[in-house]
């Protein structure tokens, strides 16, 4: 949710700011020094304005899909971290983990501090065998993600259906709630309709997803199909389709909603910059004035929490040594990139295993 906001805030804010940025670019390149530059409200001015916002929000449509496919990618599945194709049955996750148990087990590991990061990911290994290996669990990861496992009261495909569709109608419910206020205050005036039917289609098709034996015939026919074609681009899950597809609609009408106004109308565009700049000031003023108190509010929490620490060297030391420690156990390794790294650089340090030996991610 909070990626979510932020990714909506950064619609609303940084289109503005990076269009006065490639103008002022533009005519420090393009004009020559000494030539004089078209003014602010001009004809020429609001005309080379709205080019650019065009050309900017584009751009950042396109970055905003590539940033979520990137996403997706780097948090991998469970059959990536197995080195296993989609269509895999029983008999070959047996054999794929019983090669990678040779190469990962923890008591293949002398030292201490390497036995920690084997025995870590090997129990990793092994939660992904066991889920692919039940047919239910596997259903319910497929068209739902890693949030299943946290699903305890869930033991059929029922269950899961059942909190799945919940979860469904809560998601565009308040979805439908969002789009539905910022188009009251006047953010996003334009194709309410298709907007709402766009979302409405988008949530059939969830739907469908969830509840249909087989994978949906878009990802296997055609999305699926076209990453191939990228290189190192793995396939998609059912879930993982629906993630990105949630990313590409929201985005897209946002940013027609700000393009619409540009190709339509340039003089309501000239005046509508004008506020823009003056709303994106008035915001970033206020950002800045949150973040500074943020910043004051915990250097004194810090400072606070250091006081009984502040004339003892030694305990100021070993308290930030644990504070290290801390972050390394708690968001390095919690990463799934950083996590099957340490299992190729366990594998590398064995004798007789070759460089990439360790399954295809």
């Amino acid at each position: 949710m909070s990626d979510n906001l932020l990714s909506l805030a950064g619609w609303y804010i940084l289109p503005n700011l990076v269009t006065g940025w490639a103008q002022s670019a533009f005519y420090a390149v393009w004009i020559r020094a000494g030539d004089p530059k078209p003014q602010p409200g001009t004809k020429t001015f609001v005309q080379h304005r709205r080019r650019i916002n065009i050309i900017v929000i584009v751009a950042y449509l396109l970055y905003t899909i590539y940033e979520a496919d990137f996403q997706l990618r780097m948090a991998g599945n469970f059959y990536q971290d197995l080195g296993v194709g989609l269509g895999v049955e029983e008999k070959g996750i047996n054999s794929r983990f019983r090669r990678l148990t040779l190469l990962h087990h923890p008591d293949k590991v002398s030292s201490d501090s390497d036995r920690t990061t084997a025995e870590s990911y090997y129990v990793h290994l092994k939660l992904c065998r066991d889920i692919l290996m039940d047919p239910t669990k596997r259903f319910a990861y497929d068209r739902l993600g890693p949030e299943t496992l946290f699903w305890q009261k869930s033991t059929t495909i029922p269950d899961f259906l059942s909190v799945g569709l919940r979860h469904i109608f809560m998601y565009y419910t308040g979805t439908a709630g969002v789009l539905t206020l910022l188009g009251f205050l006047g953010y996003i005036k334009q194709a309410a309709f298709w907007r709402f039917l766009a979302l409405a289609a988008l949530g059939v098709f969830e739907v469908h997803c969830l509840t249909n034996p087989s994978f949906p015939r878009l990802l296997t026919q055609v999305v699926n199909p076209v990453f191939k074609v990228i290189p190192h681009h793995p396939s998609f899950l059912p879930f993982q389709l629906i993630s990105l597809l949630r990313k590409l609609v929201l985005t897209a009408f946002i940013a027609f909603s700000q393009i619409g106004p540009l190709l339509s109308n340039p003089e309501a565009a000239r005046l509508a910059e004008q506020e823009n700049d003056q709303v994106s000031q008035q915001q970033l003023q206020r950002l800045g004035a949150l973040g500074q108190a943020l910043e004051n509010e915990a250097n004194m929490l810090m400072g606070l929490e250091m006081t009984p620490f502040a004339n003892d060297e030694g305990a100021m030391r070993e308290m930030r040594g644990r504070m290290k420690r801390f972050l390394v156990d708690n968001t390095v390794r919690s990463n799934a990139e950083v996590r099957n790294a340490m299992g190729e650089a366990i594998a590398r340090r064995r004798q007789g295993v070759p460089h990439g030996a360790v399954g295809a991610r």
